[in-house]
């Protein structure tokens, strides 16, 4: 296939485009900004080579370009067969803080993929959401909680959804809606959630901050596992106009993610790891993890990695690279 993958040089980008060429994948078109990402991630994971917007699919190619220029989006997608909708602001401070920016990024960027791929004949639109529209409910989320969103990221990822949903409805455009974790992993140097941030922190001899008591609960998902469920996303039969867990099932609270990475982070020499507890964050929910009982009937995904074996080499590749 011929894919599309905006904002494909961060994080979950490089780790998807390294499984897709393990896969004997060959033509990848990465449409990023550069703002998080940068050349040099995108090396690390593949060879590619600068093209215009305009120019044929071959090889791993990048794209300079905002998922706000609507014509340069539509070009980058002609000759398409499959959309992976990444580019996005991420987190839920950021969402505070800037609520209007939040929105035209996350939304209208969104819209623009979606026209991007539905003039061009676009078949599978795969769109990374996240558990934060369904705000604060009793844990475990599922596809059928009525969502009421805490924050504006999360307001702004269920539009998102939502337009996808019109746009497979309306257009036939098969859009596949995945609810990603809190994903962590190796890549993540530029991450600003708390796996890559505590590591980050720790490595400069700074005291890791816990908002609240530590006892609100997150599904920490390994990149490697959510990268699969991607791929599946993007080829599953009977998974078009449909939304997705993509998680592990398993809740954690962040008290529980320290006690299990400050010893690792001791292994390494960065002890003692110092950890303080500070003022709960604006627009968090308590708890959040996921059923994904959905993924694995339609998708036939599940995570295989537990968390204690994930951050072990999280750890071992901040320190390997």
């Amino acid at each position: 296939m011929k894919w599309l993958i905006t904002g494909g040089a961060g994080f979950i980008g490089t780790n998807l485009i390294k499984a897709l060429r393990a896969k004997g994948e060959s033509d990848i078109r990465v449409f990023d900004d550069l703002s998080v990402g940068s050349r040099e991630d995108l090396g690390s994971a593949c060879s590619f080579e600068d093209v215009a917007a305009t120019d044929e699919f071959g090889g791993v190619q990048l794209v300079v370009g905002s998922i706000m220029d609507a014509p340069l989006m539509a070009d980058a997608a002609k000759g398409a067969d499959v959309v992976v909708h990444l580019a996005a602001n991420t987190g839920v401070g950021p969402s505070v803080e800037d609520p209007r920016s939040d929105c035209t990024t996350n939304v209208i960027g969104t819209l623009n993929a979606l026209e991007a791929a539905r003039h061009g004949a676009v078949k599978r639109f795969v769109f990374a959401s996240s558990g934060a529209p369904v705000g604060e409910c009793e844990p475990p989320i599922h596809e059928e909680k009525v969502p009421r969103p805490v924050s504006p990221y999360g307001a702004s990822k269920l539009a998102g959804e939502g337009y996808c949903s019109a746009y497979f409805r309306t257009f036939g455009l098969e859009t596949v809606g995945l609810r990603f974790g809190n994903v962590y992993g190796p890549g993540s140097t530029n991450k600003g959630s708390v796996v890559a941030k505590f590591i980050r922190l720790a490595r400069e001899g700074k005291t890791l901050e816990i908002y609240g008591d530590g006892q609100q609960t997150r599904d920490f998902i390994y990149v490697e596992d959510l990268v699969g469920a991607i791929v599946q996303g993007a080829s599953a039969e009977g998974a078009g106009g449909e939304l997705f867990q993509i998680a592990t099932n398993r809740e954690s609270t962040v008290s529980e993610l320290v006690e299990l990475l400050v010893p690792l982070l001791d292994e390494r020499g960065l002890g003692p790891v110092e950890v303080m507890h500070g003022e709960k964050r604006l627009g968090d929910v308590m708890r959040n993890f996921s059923d994904t009982t959905k993924a694995k009937e339609v998708l036939g995904w599940s995570s295989e990695t537990e968390l204690a074996n994930g951050l072990r080499k999280t750890v071992d590749w901040f320190f390997s690279a």
